[in-house]
């Protein structure tokens, strides 16, 4: 499994370069190298989940190690669905290379998960896991495209029309694939929550129990609901959206590291993370 790893790393880096390389240059070869690279990579990159999920008979989240590599493949596959989708170009030189880091990152991590249980066969739990990553995934390109948001307001307001302006796509643009990656996000994030309320009611015959990352979850999901609510109802759109989806994504980052190193709970019980 190790090689395919090593050129899912590879891949994704010579994505990255590729990316960034259009940012600077402008020029298609260079965003169609990105693209396919990167296509490339989550090929390898489901071939090497896949391999683990053989051998093991399990889902690969028994430690961060193992997490972190199923996130990058949910960042890599949600945003090429939303380029394919929106045609947003730009986005891959924040997707390609937040992959590439948390690729590394997760390959510098000891390989020493939990020894499997049944519970990890458990369908809700795997519903749950895969709907929340994926839906992480889509709240991290949000933030993506709110930070790509706010650095386009700004040339726009300071009248200053050179590297970043000639470069980003419209205000327009930015904000309504910002509120896609939100609405998919949060449908997602949902279903992963009510999959875990019925897979806590199996394990534990609890509903809820006021574990610290069920806890930081709701309050991540009462985040994106207020401004999908305030979109809805106060026009919240553009900066203030912007802004939010940063806000929202920090707290998501909470919720997935600080809760699990500085906390403990349930979750814990099962994983190495």
């Amino acid at each position: 499994m190790e090689i395919f790893i090593n050129l899912t790393i590879l891949f994704y880096t010579v994505s990255a370069t590729g990316y960034v390389s259009y940012l600077f240059f402008q020029k298609k070869s260079f965003h169609k190298s990105g693209y396919y690279l990167l296509v490339a990579g989550f090929v390898c990159h489901f071939t090497a989940l896949g391999y683990g999920f053989i051998e093991s008979g399990h889902l690969p989240v028994r430690d961060l190690r193992e997490t972190l590599m199923l996130t990058a493949w949910a960042v890599a596959g949600v945003f090429l669905a939303f380029q394919y989708k929106f045609k947003l170009r730009i986005l891959g030189i924040f997707a390609a290379p937040l992959t590439v880091l948390i690729m590394v990152v997760a390959s510098q991590l000891p390989n020493d998960p939990l020894q499997a249980e049944s519970l990890f066969n458990s369908f809700w739990l795997i519903f749950h896991v895969l709907s929340v990553l994926i839906g992480d995934a889509a709240f991290a390109l949000a933030c993506g495209v709110g930070i790509l948001y706010l650095v386009q307001e700004h040339s726009i307001k300071t009248k200053n029309r050179g590297f970043f302006f000639k470069r980003l796509p419209s205000l327009e643009l930015l904000d309504s694939t910002g509120y896609t990656c939100i609405i998919v996000g949060f449908t997602l994030l949902t279903m992963g929550l009510i999959g875990g309320i019925v897979f806590a009611k199996s394990i534990w015959g609890r509903f809820w129990n006021w574990d610290p990352k069920e806890v930081w979850t709701g309050i991540t999901w009462l985040v994106y609901a207020v401004l999908i609510q305030q979109r809805l109802t106060m026009g919240w759109r553009g900066r203030k959206a912007a802004i939010l989806s940063i806000i929202g994504f920090a707290i998501l980052l909470f919720t997935f590291f600080g809760v699990n190193f500085l906390l403990q709970g349930h979750h814990g019980e099962f994983t190495k993370f």
